[in-house]
């Protein structure tokens, strides 16, 4: 009987290890597969293209300029009233009415500007020897442009004796204070209580008379 007990066991032992094989592979190829990183990527969002930036505004105020120079006009102020820095100013020595120095005023290239209805402010040496008024009449602003001119005449010596101080400039002025007064070269000339018209148009309305 022992003989038989042991083939029995021998043979349900090799039946199972059949039927383990025949199941190995089925199991193994049912398993499922480990996961990996998946293969198809979302398509990234397309990006919106970058908006090209503003250029930046213009300055709020160009430069005027000159019509067909491209070049800057002349300043507003320009306009207004004259100033010794906005005019060519020179003086000459004229014999008539006893002798005086005529000074004569025109506007640099490009102003235009208006001198005011006044005499001009003479003055000799840095001891302000200043001229008086040599009228009553009331002053005319004059406006000067291109070659436009306005004279003014000063009498430097209204005394008889011969007391005096000779002086070879006269400073002129526009506005009282001015400040940027001309220095003119007049020659050796002697001074004692000067005294000087109004501005006007024409040389021989700027003859001084005492």
């Amino acid at each position: 009987m022992r003989p038989r007990r042991l083939v029995l066991t021998a043979v349900a032992v090799a039946a199972l290890a059949v039927a383990a094989t025949a199941c190995g592979p089925e199991n193994s190829d049912s398993a499922p597969a480990a996961s990996g990183p998946a293969t198809t990527a979302a398509a990234p969002a397309t990006a919106a293209p970058a908006s090209t930036p503003a250029p930046a505004s213009a300055p709020a105020t160009a430069p005027t300029t000159a019509p067909g120079t491209g070049k800057p006009s002349a300043p507003a102020q320009a306009a207004g009233s004259c100033g010794a820095k906005d005019l060519v100013l020179t003086a000459k020595a004229e014999s008539q009415a006893g002798g005086y120095i005529l000074i004569t005023a025109k506007a640099k290239p490009g102003v235009t500007c208006t001198l005011p209805a006044r005499r001009p402010v003479i003055a000799f040496g840095s001891g302000g020897i200043e001229a008086a008024k040599a009228e009553q009449a009331a002053a005319q602003p004059i406006k000067l442009s291109g070659s436009d001119a306005a004279y003014a005449g000063v009498m430097t010596k209204t005394t008889k004796d011969n007391q005096a101080i000779q002086f070879t400039d006269v400073i002129v002025g526009v506005n009282d204070p001015d400040p940027d007064p001309v220095s003119l070269p007049i020659g050796p000339t002697n001074v004692d209580k000067p005294i000087v018209t109004n501005w006007h148009s024409r040389p021989e309305g700027a003859v001084p008379v005492h």
